[in-house]
């Protein structure tokens, strides 16, 4: 009976192993999502690049797990958009599609800036009229005067719910509590949120989005929020950072949910944009990079989320890994990801990059379409632009100096004029003699007819 009981386990034992075993690999094909076609020479990796194969001549290829239940992997050619896809021990078969690369409008005029410098720096347009416009800053009162110990900055957009205007903003000190200066102004900063009833003095209200817990994706900062109000919900979308808060470190795209403008505010547990994870870095200096890879292969910043054409459009500046410096300009362009539900997920266009410059992420509807404005970098810098589609943006007029970072007032309104969707909200302010010393404190600007 003893040798039977044995038996029989030892056999259930090796029915399990042989299970584990037969899905310890994944296997699948590569394909072209419009023609179906198998696309050979993919690049496939993990995230931490322990993996590194590519796709068979019949688009074909297999993985074998180890200890992992589960596993990321990135897909990557160079005529395709790159697509990460989160497999388990379970996807014995699986097939991967890949949206061919389009351009967009503004990629199609960057190759011609790139030419010369001469070409680089004469943006040829025609400038359409109400598109013109200049600002005027002043200070706030309340909570929002100049306080010289504290960082305030990166406003969202500036909303009214009842009887009162609503911003979030990155805050914190401007000093650890060892007494040095931060290097980053906006490292170790929770996202805050105020009221006022005139649009002048401002009243804190307390936190709105706190970093996370030792360990999370947010556990080092979160920052630069944007607010979307949308069938009675309301959504923050924000930068975060995961400690070590060190120079190759990638910034993530992180959401909050909430009923009401004055929370409670329900973090989702993953980051709804993260940056495309097809360059590599060196192992010298902590710039040295061995392939840049896409325009946000680095960081995704500055997001801004607008509910257009029935589906959730999040606006993002990329920044690449090993990026460098144009003509004297910082080579920074914008993407755009596209969902059909407000928590995702989001897919990041195949048009990417949609502008060739721009810095802070400015966008508003305007007549079916999307305006946007670019304040500094890249040969488009100083410029307001529209698209009829949220996609391919052409220059409609030049600007002068500019406010940094827009939290413009959301009105409905927008359609009366060009730039009525941004006639005036909150900006932020460098109160030392550089962005990154000193402390930062809230503007408002209004707008005025350019003379």
């Amino acid at each position: 009976m003893t040798k039977q009981f044995f038996i029989s386990l030892s056999l259930c034992v090796f029915a399990i192993l042989h299970s584990v075993s037969a899905q310890s690999s994944i296997s699948g094909t590569v394909r072209h999502a419009d023609t179906m076609n198998p696309i050979p020479n993919v690049l496939i990796t993990n995230l931490d690049k322990t993996i590194q194969l590519r796709t068979d001549i019949d688009g074909r290829f297999s993985i074998e797990l180890k200890n992992e239940t589960s596993i990321r992997l990135v897909f990557d050619n160079p005529l395709f958009v790159v697509s990460e896809k989160q497999l388990t021990a379970s996807d014995k078969e699986v097939e991967i599609l890949l949206a061919p690369r389009k351009m967009s409008a503004a990629t199609a005029r960057w190759l011609t800036y790139i030419e010369t410098q001469k070409a680089y720096d004469k943006v040829d347009f025609k400038e359409n009229d109400g598109w013109q416009v200049e600002f005027e800053q002043e200070q706030l009162k309340g909570d929002f005067a100049v306080d010289t110990t504290m960082i305030r900055r990166d406003p969202s957009a500036v909303i009214k719910v009842g009887k009162l205007y609503y911003n979030d903003y990155t805050r914190g000190t401007r000093y650890r509590p060892n007494g040095e200066e931060k290097f980053f102004p906006w490292d170790e900063c929770d996202i805050w949120y105020a009221t006022s009833k005139d649009g002048y003095t401002w009243k804190e209200q307390g936190p709105a989005v706190l970093r996370g817990e030792n360990g999370q994706f947010d556990d080092a900062s979160v920052f630069t929020p944007e607010i979307l109000a949308h069938d009675g919900m309301f959504y923050l979308v924000y930068q975060c950072v995961q400690n070590p808060y060190v120079h190759r470190v990638k910034n993530t795209v992180g959401m909050a949910v909430a009923s009401s403008p004055d929370g409670p505010w329900k973090k989702l547990s993953e980051p709804i944009l993260r940056p495309t994870n097809n360059g590599e870095w060196g192992e010298g200096h902590e710039d040295e990079v061995l392939k840049k890879g896409d325009f946000d292969s680095h960081k995704v910043h500055d997001p801004c989320l607008l509910y257009y054409n029935n589906k959730f459009y999040l606006y993002y500046k990329g920044e690449r890994m090993g990026e460098e410096k144009m003509h004297g300009q910082r080579e920074i362009k914008w993407g755009v990801a596209i969902a059909d539900n407000p928590t995702g997920p989001y897919i990041k266009s195949v048009h990417n990059p949609v502008t060739n410059s721009g810095h802070e992420v400015c966008v508003w509807p305007y007549k079916g379409g999307i305006a946007l404005i670019h304040t500094d970098d890249g040969p488009e810098r100083h410029t307001i632009q529209w698209s009829p589609d949220g996609i391919n943006f052409e220059v409609m007029g030049t600007i002068g100096k500019t406010p940094k970072a827009f939290g413009i007032y959301r009105t409905e309104e927008h359609d009366k004029s060009p730039t009525r969707g941004i006639r005036w909200g909150l900006c932020h302010k460098y109160g030392g003699d550089h962005w990154r010393t000193g402390y930062n404190y809230i503007q408002r600007f209004d707008t005025k007819e350019k003379k």
